[in-house]
């Protein structure tokens, strides 16, 4: 039996391949991983089984299986089914994003000066070991997060924020959320990871910064009240124990567009 390769079906394995990559990516790191493997393995033997020894039987079997599952992939990767449509209806078509290049029109872009508010405010509460949780928006929207909290509107400044996430105020347990130039608002709740794999010295404000970084796109900085470490949270995952320089640089390449080195 003579089998042709097509280009069509070169392309074809190539897309397959690489949304296999993609999902596995996203997963990889949740609790649902394995079940994804799981899976996975599965429709390899019922493709084997179905298209190359063609057992009828056994094959037959399998659809009714694949069929059913279908549904019950839905009911298993629902949370990460909604962010990973949400983030692709919230991304840029491919002009837009070559234009914004050359054109920039970034409303969350911060410059230097403010960046440098938001590091030296976050190096002042590492230093007093002052727990702080700070989510910056990029492209989605958070505004039922910020309905959460409590309206601030002011221009990003490092006193502001430190007096915000001091022990005594009542707004330093929950989120500061900041949009471009502006700390928008302040003591928000944010949705907590179900993602059992965090380490336990991490506490709840980072679970609750990889909650945000897992349901939407938004880039949030978090202060241990226990370490004074400095980590960040973005795409649902950790960048843990940076240095205020390290931090100056992640929130210039991302929020930046006067940086010349993005």
């Amino acid at each position: 039996m003579r089998f042709g390769i097509r280009l069509v079906d070169i392309i074809d394995i190539l897309i397959v391949a690489y949304l296999l990559y993609k999902t596995y990516k996203m997963l990889n790191g949740t609790t649902v991983i394995r079940v994804f493997i799981g899976i996975l393995t599965f429709v390899v033997i019922w493709l084997v089984v179905t298209f190359v020894f063609q057992m009828q039987l056994l094959g037959a079997i399998m659809n009714q299986i694949v069929n059913v599952g279908v549904i019950a992939i839905i009911v298993l990767f629902q949370d990460e089914i909604r962010r990973s449509l949400s983030i692709l209806g919230s991304r840029k078509n491919f002009f837009t994003r070559m234009a914004s290049k050359f054109f920039p029109t970034n409303k969350n872009s911060m410059v230097n000066g403010e960046i440098m508010q938001l590091v030296l405010a976050c190096k002042s509460l590492s230093k007093g070991k002052v727990g702080a949780l700070i989510v910056i928006q990029k492209q989605m929207s958070l505004e039922s997060i910020i309905a959460t909290g409590d309206i601030i509107n002011a221009d990003i400044n490092s006193r502001l924020i430190e007096n915000i996430f001091f022990k005594n105020s009542p707004l330093h347990d929950g989120a500061t959320i900041i949009i471009g130039n502006k700390i928008v608002s302040a003591g928000c709740i944010l949705p907590v990871t179900h993602n059992l794999d965090i380490p336990k010295e991490l506490g709840l404000r980072h679970r609750a910064a990889l909650g945000i970084s897992e349901k939407t796109d938004a880039l949030a900085i978090i202060v241990s009240e226990e370490t004074g470490n400095i980590s960040v949270s973005e795409a649902g995952e950790f960048k843990l124990k940076l240095t205020p320089e390290d931090l100056e640089k992640i929130l210039s390449n991302k929020f930046n567009t006067n940086d010349k080195s993005k």
